[in-house]
């Protein structure tokens, strides 16, 4: 996904949104193609508070060389939100296998689950998803010398392994009620709980990266 990676990303000091994901737990991992995705997330929400609601959104890259294929599976709003923790699973359906290009459809991806406040991005998740066959008899028969298929497998042997350890988080910087509600956080906080192993990787500023922003 070299293609669609953006900006180096590096380690600095960086300021807090009034609202932080403190974990993305990915429920039902591994899982069947079909089924649907489940996210339980939890976020803060600092004081002063915000007054409007949260939308949130679940993308899947369906090719990493082009947008043309991301699919936009699910989008919740949240609120009103209240100062202090919320945690929320979020549920949203499978890919449709027909919008993905035959040559991506078993090749690694990613899922971007992003939050919204007024239209404006300031969180990014992404996590790399491997699409597998688990027929091994179809592996077997439908595979060359280096390992690739030269055939889709039916998708009732197409499974989906979310390497839910090792997430990638990108924040913006976004007016909120107020331009002056900021405050200032180090590297290491609120990140690093359950089983989401969050990163705090960060990009510059980058609204106009397109997919999951990694080395």
């Amino acid at each position: 996904l070299k293609a669609r990676q953006g900006l180096p990303l590096q380690r600095k000091q960086h300021r807090m949104a009034l609202v932080n994901v403190t974990n993305v737990e990915i429920l039902e991992n591994p899982a069947k193609f079909t089924d649907p995705f489940k996210l339980q997330i939890t976020f803060d929400c600092v004081s002063p508070g915000i007054k409007e609601e949260l939308e949130w959104k679940l993308v899947y890259v369906g090719s990493a060389h082009s947008e043309e294929h991301d699919q936009t599976l699910d989008t919740v709003l949240v609120g009103p939100v209240a100062v202090g923790r919320s945690t929320f699973v979020f549920k949203a359906p499978p890919p449709d296998m027909k919008k993905i290009p035959d040559k991506d459809l078993m090749d690694v991806t990613v899922i971007l689950l992003t939050c919204h406040y007024k239209e404006k991005e300031f969180v990014r998740v992404g996590y790399y998803v491997n699409n597998f066959c688990d027929n091994e008899e179809f592996r077997k028969q439908y595979t060359d010398a280096e390992g690739k298929f030269t055939r889709s497998p039916p998708i009732e042997m197409v499974k989906r392994n979310i390497a839910a350890s090792q997430p990638r988080v990108t924040r913006f910087d976004i007016p909120w009620d107020n331009v002056q509600q900021k405050i200032v956080m180090d590297d290491y906080s609120g990140l690093g709980d359950g089983n989401s192993n969050f990163s705090m990787l960060e990009d510059e500023n980058s609204a106009q990266s397109n997919a999951m922003d990694t080395n």
